[in-house]
């Protein structure tokens, strides 16, 4: 068994033939030959990141689902959600699981990928995936100046919603049950977090 057929978290994939760590930019990303594995880019450096749940994409299925009912049936803009490039800047290649375009900013949408940061980004974590989706992708949106990030973890049912203050996120709080999750962005989003993980 190889170390990535084992691979329970992310991890640099310092395997895969290319430019060294800390160079890889989306042109050596995209020349990756398709393998079947998931990676990003962070700060030059290529991640593999593991396979999702089930339970994982059911929680994303279901988070497109409420926001396109509420940001594309408004007219808004458009909602979207991986496997889709999303292009931060040179060095920084992410694929969110669900994130928002507004209308003034899908100028953004380009064939192959999405250039420049989303208006609303959302990662659902696991247990894989939980750290690096609170530092080196946190730091990333952040960086590219993505207004709000949220953070939605399954296993316990909790939201966390983050608003970039001044190239920082701040913590807005953990909500569960029928807590209404608040936005900046889109103020009056009627979503609680049962809604979630019906």
């Amino acid at each position: 068994m190889t170390t990535r057929s084992r691979l329970f978290a992310v991890t640099p994939a310092d395997w895969v033939p290319g430019p060294g760590q800390g160079q890889w930019t989306y042109e050596e990303y995209a020349a990756i030959p398709e393998d079947g594995h998931r990676y990003e880019v962070v700060n030059g450096v290529l991640y593999m990141t593991p396979s999702p749940s089930v339970w994982h994409q059911k929680v994303a299925k279901r988070l497109v689902n409420l926001f396109c009912n509420y940001v594309e049936g408004l007219g808004l803009g458009e909602v979207f959600m991986a496997p889709l490039d999303v292009e931060l800047g040179y060095g920084y290649v992410v694929q969110p699981d669900v994130f928002v375009l507004f209308n003034e900013h899908l100028d953004q949408v380009a064939d192959s990928r999405i250039l420049g940061a989303p208006d609303l980004v959302i990662e659902v974590a696991s247990p894989s995936t939980a750290g690096h989706d609170r530092r080196e992708k946190q730091d990333a949106y952040a960086g590219a100046g993505v207004p709000e990030y949220w953070i939605v973890t399954p296993d316990a049912h909790i939201v966390e919603v983050l608003f970039l203050d001044s190239g920082i996120y701040r913590s807005q709080g953990l909500f569960i049950a029928d807590d209404v999750l608040p936005s900046q962005v889109l103020p009056g989003l009627p979503i609680t977090v049962e809604q979630i993980f019906i």
